[in-house]
C-alpha cells in the first residue's frame, strides 16, 4: 500500500516541516493533504495530476487526440453533463478522464452508472479544453478574453471560502488594524502579491502572498465586497463590512485591472477610531479661535482645499459635531459616507442614476436645512447652486482640490462662478496637509550640533520671533516598538487659514490675485502651510522632513 506522507517527500519534495504542519491544520479543521499543502504553499499546484497517479496508480492522459469528437460527445448518456460539472468527462461509455479522482459526487454518480470503467487523470488545461467540448452553454469569456466556464466560477467560490483563504483574509485585516493603517494595498508585483499598509499617510511594505492563494485571497475580496469574481477588464468598487477584532468596521474596496493582473485597496473606515473634537486635529489656537467665530455664522461657505488623504473630510465632520444640536437640521451630500454620524442627515450620491453632486443638492435646500454639507464641489452647477445656496441663508461646508488657499478662488472661477458670487458668499478658506506626529515614546532632542545647521538652513527663527514661541523643542524621530519602528505615531493638520473680508474681496481677481492674497494673509500674521508645520517642528509635535514632504 502506498503511503501518502512517502509519496509527498520522496516524489514531490515536500519538506516534513510543511507536512507536520499540514497533519495539524487537517486534525483540528478536516480536509485533505494535498489540498491543505497548496494552500499553503508546500506543494505545487501543477504537480496534482503527478501526485494522484503516483499515489493512486492512475494512469495520465497526455495526448489531446484522445479527446472524443464533438459528434461522439453527443452519442454519449446525458451522464456526461452532470459529470462535466465535477470535471469528470466521460470519454467513452466506461473511460473518464478526471482533474480530481477523489471528487466524491463525481464517482457516486459514475459508480450508480455503472461500476467498471477507467479513470485517467488530466492537468487544468486538458479540464478547460474539456469543459469547452461538454459544457459550451456555460461557458463565459473572462477579462483576458479566455473562457471561464460556471464550473470554474464555482470552484473558485469554493477556493475562497476554503480555511487558508479565510484565515489569511482575516490575518491580513487584523494586522492592518492593529498597526492603526487606512488602507491596504494588494498589488501583483513581479508575479507575486505585495501586501502594502498605508500607515500615518506612508506606504509601507508588508509581505508577499503565497502564488497558491493569489487568486482565492482577490476572488474572496470580490465576493465579500460584492463584485463580479469573473470580470477583470474593468475597475470594480464594493464595500464590505464585518467585525473584527471586536470592532464593526466597513471598509471600501477598489479593484483596478493592470497589465499584470489587478490591483485592489481596501480602505478601513472605523468608527470607533475617528476623534470629531477640533482639538484633536492639533489646529493651532490661533487659527482654532478664528475658525471657531466662523462657525458662529448662519450663512455664508467655508471651503477646505487640499490633496485626497489630506484629512478634509475629518475636519468638516468635526466643524459639523461642533454645530449638530436640536436647534438645527444638518444635511450632508457624500460621495461614498464615509461615517454615519448621529442626528445628521446623511445622503449618498449616485451618478450611475444621475443623482450626482449637483442634483443632490437642488434635492436638499428643499429640505429646509440650516447646515448643507457637500463632499466635493466638482462642476460649475454644484458650485453656483452651493454659492446661492449661502446667500439664501444656508451655512455651506464643501472642499475643493488645490494646493493652497488662496488658489481656491481661481478653481472655482475656472469653473464659470463669477467673482461677485465669491465676494458675497466665501466666509473662509482653509488648506489643510496631514504630517505625522512624532512618536513620544522614542523621539529625541535634536543635538546642538545639527539645531546650529537646521537654523541656518530653515527660517525657523523667523517663527520664533513672530509668534514669540519661548519652550522650543527640536526633536528627531528615533524609533521603536510602539512606532514601528518608524519615529512617527498618529497625525497633525498643518492649516492655512484664508478670511474671505471686506478687505480680500477688494483685491482684484485677476492673475495677480493669489500672490496679493498671500501678501494680505502674511500681513495679517497667518500662516502658510509650510510656515505652520515649521510651528509644530519647533513644538516638538514632528520634523521638518516631514513637513517638506508634506507641505515644502
Amino acid at each position: 500500500m502506498v503511503v501518502i506522507e512517502e509519496v509527498l517527500i520522496n516524489e514531490f519534495s515536500v519538506s516534513e516541516n510543511d507536512l507536520i504542519k499540514a497533519k495539524e491544520f487537517q486534525n483540528k479543521h478536516s480536509g485533505r493533504l494535498e489540498s491543505i499543502l497548496i494552500n499553503m504553499g508546500g506543494l505545487d499546484e501543477d504537480d496534482l495530476p503527478a501526485f494522484y497517479h503516483k499515489f493512486l496508480n492512475i494512469e495520465l492522459l497526455v495526448d489531446e487526440n484522445q479527446f472524443p469528437s464533438e459528434d461522439k460527445i453527443q452519442t454519449l448518456p446525458d451522464i456526461r453533463l452532470k459529470l462535466a460539472e465535477h470535471n469528470w468527462y466521460l470519454l467513452d461509455i466506461n473511460i473518464v478522464a478526471c482533474l480530481d479522482p477523489l471528487n466524491l459526487e463525481a464517482s457516486q454518480l459514475m459508480d450508480a452508472y455503472q461500476n467498471d470503467y477507467d479513470l485517467l487523470i488530466i492537468t487544468k488545461n486538458h479540464a478547460q479544453a474539456l469543459s469547452e467540448l461538454y459544457l459550451p452553454e456555460h461557458n463565459i469569456l473572462d477579462n483576458n478574453g479566455q473562457v471561464l466556464s460556471l464550473v470554474e466560477e464555482d470552484k473558485l467560490r469554493e477556493l475562497a471560502a476554503e480555511a487558508p483563504v479565510v484565515n489569511l483574509f482575516n490575518k491580513l485585516v487584523s494586522k492592518a488594524l492593529k498597526a492603526s493603517a487606512s488602507d491596504m494595498h494588494i498589488e501583483p508585483v513581479d508575479g507575486r502579491l505585495r501586501v502594502r499598509f498605508r500607515i500615518d499617510g506612508v506606504l509601507h511594505s508588508e509581505e508577499y502572498i503565497p502564488t497558491q492563494l493569489q487568486l482565492a485571497i482577490i476572488t474572496r475580496l470580490k465576493i465579500l465586497s460584492g463584485m463580479d469574481i469573473a470580470e477583470k477588464r474593468r475597475p470594480q468598487d464594493g464595500k464590505i463590512e464585518l467585525k473584527i477584532l471586536q470592532e464593526e468596521l466597513d471598509i471600501r474596496v477598489s479593484a483596478l485591472p493592470l497589465e499584470t493582473g489587478e490591483s485592489v485597496v481596501l480602505r478601513f473606515l472605523r468608527k470607533q477610531a475617528i476623534n470629531l473634537e477640533m482639538a484633536s486635529l492639533g489646529i493651532e489656537q490661533d487659527t482654532a479661535n478664528l475658525i471657531q467665530e466662523d462657525l458662529t455664522k448662519t450663512s455664508g461657505v467655508m471651503l477646505i482645499t487640499g490633496p485626497t488623504g489630506s484629512g478634509k473630510t475629518t475636519s468638516l465632520y468635526s466643524f459639523l459635531n461642533k454645530l449638530n444640536t436640536d436647534k438645527v437640521k444638518i444635511i450632508t451630500l457624500e460621495d461614498p459616507v464615509e461615517y454615519q454620524l448621529d442626528g445628521i442627515n446623511q445622503v449618498q450620491v449616485s451618478p450611475e442614476i444621475g443623482f450626482d453632486f449637483s442634483a443632490g443638492l437642488r434635492s436638499i435646500v428643499r429640505q429646509d436645512p440650516d447646515i448643507i454639507m457637500v463632499g466635493e464641489i466638482r462642476d460649475a452647477e454644484t458650485a453656483k447652486i452651493a454659492l446661492q445656496s449661502a446667500l439664501t441663508g444656508h451655512l455651506v461646508f464643501s472642499t475643493v482640490h488645490t494646493n493652497d488657499a488662496p488658489s481656491a478662488f481661481t478653481r472655482l472661477m475656472d469653473l464659470g462662478v463669477e467673482p461677485f458670487l465669491l465676494d458675497a458668499a466665501l466666509v473662509s478658506i482653509l488648506a489643510q496637509r496631514l504630517a505625522r506626529k512624532l512618536c513620544q515614546h522614542c523621539a529625541e532632542l535634536v543635538p546642538e550640533n545639527e539645531l546650529a545647521l537646521l537654523y541656518e538652513r530653515y527660517p525657523l527663527k523667523d517663527i520664533e520671533t513672530n509668534f514669540q514661541l519661548k519652550n522650543v523643542t527640536l526633536k528627531k524621530n528615533i524609533g521603536c516598538e510602539q512606532c514601528g519602528h518608524s519615529g512617527y505615531n498618529g497625525r497633525v493638520a498643518l492649516i492655512e487659514y484664508l478670511r474671505c473680508d471686506v478687505e480680500l474681496n477688494a483685491i482684484p481677481k485677476d492673475e495677480a490675485f493669489i500672490a496679493k492674497a498671500r501678501e494680505l494673509n502674511s500681513q495679517r500674521n497667518c500662516r502658510t502651510l509650510y510656515q505652520d508645520g515649521l510651528l509644530k517642528v519647533l513644538k516638538g509635535i514632528t520634523t521638518i522632513e516631514e513637513v517638506v514632504r508634506v507641505a515644502g
